[in-house]
């Protein structure tokens, strides 16, 4: 309308803006001219500031690490310490204190020269409206409110993650509890069920465990292992216990019901509610499998079989051989261990074989005599 008062948006617009911004923020305003520094310092202190005045960049120094304000506005040519000098003072903290260049040179070697320190922005002097100041110091902050929300957002977040990381590793801790518990019960079942091979499968599971660990198998596997060991003859459940207790040979159909206790521990655990972390259903379905593919009941060779089966594999055929069984005296070790040694290279792992007749070698391992 003609003959009105000019509005001034900037004016308008930074007020508008300091609604967004932190009260009474405080500023550090370096600045050597008195003039210029005292009348900044007046405009920004009637705009809801709290202005610190350092006189060269030496005090601002001492004042910026004093009280650390929420934003620097800094000029650059100075005596003593200049203001580029005070930017690279204090550089590794400017991306969270924003920090406002008012310089006279305006020279693109200065404006890159600060940018490159960490300066947010850069103003030329004179400033003919204080206005300009006023919304670059408000929209400084307002971007240094944003960044520090952000990192607050990111420590919090990364503090759920931990929560939620340590909750996870303490419920599975539990699950590997409770599964250790139920395979525990069933070994104990199955012992009972065949009680002339007693401590069978807790022995197979010590020299198992002996083996791998001669092998060097990781942690996460070793403990796999030791519970398919302890539960992998699991299937015998389902033969009968005139057959397992057999005193003289067995025949051909009785041997071919024992030899489907393999298959039959598999389908017990595949047809099981529990979840296992570790590949306990396939080390107990290929326990009887051979290197050259003689074994049972897939009659699978070498490449197919996890380590965890090869290694079941010697430890079961050592304590069998050593035992005493319904249908025979026990043959005693040094058989099993020739046993093992002829074989090697076909019907078993070499490397494991190499490591069992390592342990009874050195005398590192013997089975309970209970």
């Amino acid at each position: 309308m003609r003959g009105s008062t000019p509005v001034n948006h900037t004016r308008i617009m930074t007020q508008q803006s300091m609604t967004t911004t932190i009260p009474k923020a405080t500023i550090l305003l370096v600045e050597d001219d008195p003039l210029v520094r005292l009348s900044m310092a007046a405009f920004l202190e009637n705009s809801g500031f709290q202005i610190l005045q350092a006189q060269n960049g030496s005090e601002g120094f001492e004042l910026f690490n004093r009280d650390a304000p929420d934003l620097i506005i800094l000029d650059l040519q100075m005596p003593g310490m200049s203001g580029l000098e005070l930017l690279a003072a204090i550089k590794d903290t400017l991306s969270i204190t924003p920090t406002i260049v008012v310089s006279g040179t305006g020279s693109m070697h200065d404006i890159i020269a600060t940018l490159k320190l960490g300066a947010w922005d850069y103003l030329t002097k004179p400033l003919e409206d204080m206005a300009m100041l006023e919304y670059a110091v408000i929209r400084a902050l307002e971007k240094a409110e944003l960044l520090k929300e952000n990192r607050r957002y990111q420590l919090h977040l990364e503090e759920e993650v931990d929560k939620r990381t340590m909750e996870l590793q303490r419920r599975e801790q539990e699950l590997k509890m409770t599964l250790i518990s139920v395979v525990n019960v069933v070994a104990s079942m199955v012992e009972k069920r065949d009680p002339y091979t007693a401590g069978h499968e807790r022995r197979v599971a010590a020299l198992a465990l002996a083996i791998a660990r001669e092998m060097g198998l990781d942690e996460d596997r070793y403990e796999g292992l030791g519970l398919a060991a302890t539960i992998h003859d699991l299937g015998k459940v389902a033969i009968p216990s005139e057959i397992l207790a057999k005193p003289g040979k067995l025949t051909s159909i009785e041997y071919q019901l024992v030899q489907s206790h393999a298959q039959i521990g598999s389908d017990i655990l595949t047809e099981g509610t529990a979840e296992f972390p570790w590949p306990i259903k396939t080390i107990v379905h290929q326990h009887h499998e051979r290197m050259d593919g003689s074994g049972y009941p897939l009659g699978l060779r070498g490449p197919d079989l996890l380590l965890e089966s090869r290694i079941l594999a010697v430890a079961d055929v050592i304590e069998a051989m050593a035992s005493h069984r319904p249908y025979r005296p026990s043959l005693g070790i040094e058989v099993a261990l020739r046993e093992i040694s002829r074989g090697q290279d076909t019907v078993y792992d070499t490397e494991v074989v190499s490591a069992c007749l390592a342990l009874f070698a050195d005398k590192r391992f013997s089975f309970d005599p209970s």
